[in-house]
């Protein structure tokens, strides 16, 4: 698995489909996924400092996690299928015992960045999206 952080935010608000960019975090390569614009939105307001007056989807989440005793770990993207990414939720929780979450790569990393969690993509994701990415 290689560590990846995001590295841009592409939001186009005339457009359904959304870019976030990752990159390798020791290294050169780099990882686009679609996703769309509420989770865009939700990634970009985090960001950017934003207290929203009310929790916001991804923070509910994020902080229902932690109100449970446990705590994100990782996420990991673990699958490219027909085009499309899956990803996973590592959480442990306060007994230590870890608890794998199936998610979108867009949630996860919208919470991701909330927990301050590392990344993970599987290495032949990368090639395969380095080869699809070439034929365009």
């Amino acid at each position: 698995m290689i560590e990846m952080e995001l590295s841009k935010i592409v939001i186009d608000e005339k457009r359904h489909d959304q870019l976030i960019v990752l990159k390798e975090k020791n290294g050169e390569r780099v990882l686009p996924i679609v996703i769309g614009l509420v989770e865009a939105s939700a990634i970009k307001l985090k960001l950017s400092g934003f207290q929203p007056p009310r929790p916001l989807t991804h923070d509910l989440l994020h902080s229902t996690i932690g109100d449970l005793g446990a705590k994100i770990e990782r996420i990991v993207i673990n699958k490219l299928e027909e085009n499309t990414f899956h990803a996973k939720m590592v959480l442990k929780t306060a007994s230590g015992e870890e608890k794998v979450i199936d998610t979108r790569p867009s949630d996860s990393i919208a919470l991701a960045v909330r927990a301050h969690a590392p990344i993970f993509v599987e290495d032949s994701i990368i090639k395969k999206s380095a080869i699809f990415n070439q034929d365009k």
